[in-house]
């Protein structure tokens, strides 16, 4: 999953990207209104944090210029706190709203309901045919037995998962997977379908030649 966080306090921006990349998301940083406008326009996020008082564009102007367009689901995080502000937030298009100073285990937890319900699902663990995917521990078994996954390969698997029925593309994979800073190999995906495949089984995700991958 890849998150864009968008706050102009550098030391808050800095402990929030180190934090969800700890927790396996991809993570693009925007100091100001303008490039976080731009990078959420032109790249594929599964979520947003917003800050409110940001230069060049502040947080408002940023959801009015990204709504309706943009679906992806938005976080204001912010010190502004009035009831009148949450309203403000949230009629502008906003998913959730959290005042500063926050619980960064309730930020974490926000952004994944934001995502699945997002994506269609309502349930933090996922079972697929004894495959289960809990989101919240990360954590995946297979007829009972825990499974190791790599960091990379747990995203990945919780990706289609999530998207399960969906045909998901390459592009998109390399989208929500990867972050701005990622210097990625061409073949990468295919050595993480392969790994999952021999871990989990042969049949656990399917390739639709010149379309992308599936679970079903």
């Amino acid at each position: 999953m890849r998150i864009l966080v968008i706050e102009d306090d550098p030391h808050l921006l800095r402990s929030l990207a180190a934090t969800l990349r700890e927790e396996n998301y991809a993570v693009d940083t925007a100091e100001d209104g303008e490039d976080g406008l731009f990078k959420a326009r032109n790249d594929g996020y599964d979520a947003i944090v917003l800050d409110v008082m940001l230069p060049r564009l502040n947080g408002w102007e940023v959801l009015a210029r990204l709504r309706p367009a943009c679906k992806t689901p938005v976080l204001m995080l912010t010190a502004k706190d009035t009831v009148q502000d949450r309203v403000k937030g949230l009629d502008k298009g906003a998913d959730d709203y959290l005042t500063k100073p926050f619980d960064i285990d309730e930020l974490l937890a926000r952004l994944r309901a934001l995502i699945r319900r997002a994506a269609g699902q309502t349930h933090p663990v996922l079972d697929i045919g004894g495959l289960v995917i809990d989101t919240v521990a990360k954590l995946v078994l297979l007829s009972g037995q825990e499974v190791a996954l790599t960091a990379r390969e747990y995203s990945l698997l919780e990706f289609l998962a999530i998207h399960r029925g969906e045909v998901v593309s390459r592009t998109t994979l390399y989208e929500h997977l990867f972050d701005e800073d990622d210097a990625t190999l061409s073949n990468l995906l295919d050595v993480h379908v392969s790994n999952l495949r021999k871990k989990l089984g042969a049949d656990v995700i399917t390739t639709r030649r010149g379309h992308g991958y599936s679970m079903t």
